[in-house]
């Protein structure tokens, strides 16, 4: 299945979009991978996903792509006797220890390390904003604070914290359960860490996954962008998960930061996803705004890896129409006469290793060359996201013969993926290569490809050789 596109989809499943037969129409539609929300998804839930997904991975031939999203710490105050209250801006409102219904003057917060880690000063943000606290006197059991605006609150409201920098890792003991029943599938291939502010909140993860899933951090709080070079050189992916970003940070703030962390990101080598309310109407509409159109087309002209569906496709009225308009969004984009400007401009220099000398080299005789394809063996995935960092004009085949690696690469800019044997020697691998090129629909007959891969063959991390090939006519190497 050939896309016409770079920029990838990552499909939320849910309620409208759980059975096989719809995940197959979402993928056919262009979703290039899954997300599933362990937020709403039970384990047995989840281990049914994953089983249709790779029912509709094995029909199609084409490696499928799965993220696990861990719900991370919910924080939420506790109940009222009343449900709910009207407050006014100005009045004093407590949050303490005492677990007791509240009422216009007081409510129950569960989470001592709120309580803890609060300062005088801090702002505390109750239901996405809609009421907003400031702290005045705190002593590690209770939170006076004032009314800055809103005035209501009612049961279980969630509480954000823009300015406190929690004493508690981003893992629950709900997480914990979760990644322990996702690594237990080894059938995932990404997992997604949330409200992480530091960091020393991916050791743990890192420590008990082993390498086993590709470690995405969800960047949605401000302590996380202040020390966002440190988190992406321990992740291996990013989210710019622009809800609650958009909760604890000025709104008008959020565009500038999507664009600073993609920036980062490309600069790294390290895929990027952009997330949360692309085509929101599309929930119940079978067509999208005009400004959520410019906003997708923001994200593909930064030259984002992926682009992200959530209740459009897990909950709405029109997962396949929805991923339909994404995928024709980002192709039309990428079309664009400014396009290739525009993503050459925000090009990163590569760095001083052999695989970005190789992957620059590639991309500039490809394109000087007007080659049909830059073809990369790949075992750890390590050469093709290098070729990808290089955001070339010319298709990008990764060719792996670990199924797990050609999965965890579906969410890479450009990057078409296919599982083949390790190559015997030069000769089998610039045939497999041509003959790949053209059963894929990327060349035919006549067109040229380079090759990229290491040497000796089957050396992950050894990539240090390119090779210019003509495809024959039998499919093979002409040369």
């Amino acid at each position: 299945m050939k896309r016409n596109r770079k920029v990838k989809i990552l499909a939320t499943l849910g309620p409208a979009s759980s059975s096989e037969e719809m995940i197959q129409k979402l993928h056919e539609a262009g979703a290039d991978l899954f997300r599933i929300n362990m937020s709403h998804a039970s384990h047995d839930v989840m281990r049914t996903l994953i089983q249709r997904i790779r029912a509709v991975e094995a029909r199609c031939g084409r490696p499928i792509g799965i993220l696990a999203d861990l719900q991370g710490p919910k924080l939420r105050v506790g109940k009222f006797a009343e449900t709910k209250v009207d407050l006014k801006p100005g009045q004093t409102f407590t949050l303490d220890n005492q677990d007791i219904p509240g009422d216009n003057t007081r409510v129950y917060l569960p989470h001592p390390e709120i309580l803890e880690s609060v300062q005088p000063g801090h702002r505390l943000l109750i239901d996405d904003g809609k009421l907003a606290l400031r702290a005045e006197k705190c002593d590690g059991k209770s939170i006076v604070t004032t009314v800055i605006s809103g005035t209501k609150i009612s049961d279980r409201k969630g509480v954000s914290l823009p300015d406190t920098l929690l004493g508690v890792g981003a893992l629950t003991d709900k997480d914990r359960v979760d990644l322990d029943a996702v690594l237990a599938t080894n059938e995932v291939d990404w997992v997604a860490l949330s409200f992480i502010q530091r960091p020393e909140d991916l050791t743990e993860v890192r420590k008990i996954s082993h390498g086993r899933v590709g470690l995405m951090s969800k960047i949605e709080k401000p302590q996380a962008v202040e020390r966002i070079e440190e988190i992406i050189e321990l992740s291996d992916a990013l989210m710019v998960a622009r809800g609650d970003l958009g909760v604890e940070m000025p709104l008008e703030s959020v565009p500038g930061i999507q664009k600073q962390l993609i920036r980062a990101c490309r600069r790294s080598g390290k895929p990027v996803v952009v997330a949360t309310q692309m085509l929101e109407s599309m929930i119940s509409a079978p067509v999208p705004t005009r400004a959520e159109v410019s906003d997708v087309a923001t994200a593909v002209f930064e030259g984002a890896d992926a682009v992200m569906l959530s209740a459009e496709s897990a909950s709405g009225d029109y997962p396949v129409e929805a991923v339909s308009m994404m995928a024709s969004i980002a192709g039309t984009i990428e079309r664009e006469p400014h396009y290739p400007g525009i993503i050459y401009a925000q090009r990163a220099l590569p760095e001083a290793t052999g695989a970005d000398a190789i992957s620059l080299a590639a991309r500039q005789i490809a394109e000087t060359l007007k080659l049909a394809a830059i073809v990369c063996y790949t075992s750890s995935g390590t050469t093709g996201l290098r070729a990808s960092r290089e955001r070339p004009q010319v298709p990008i085949l990764a060719l792996s013969p670990i199924i797990q690696t050609a999965r965890r690469l579906s969410v890479v800019w450009g990057m078409h993926c296919v599982v083949t044997h390790d190559a015997t020697d030069l000769d089998d691998m610039v045939n497999n290569a041509c003959r790949i090129v053209a059963e894929e629909g990327f060349g035919k007959p006549g067109d040229r490809i380079i090759i990229s891969a290491g040497v000796p063959l089957g050396t992950p991390g050894a990539t240090n050789m390119l090779r210019i090939a003509y495809i024959g006519s039998d499919g093979q190497s002409g040369v």
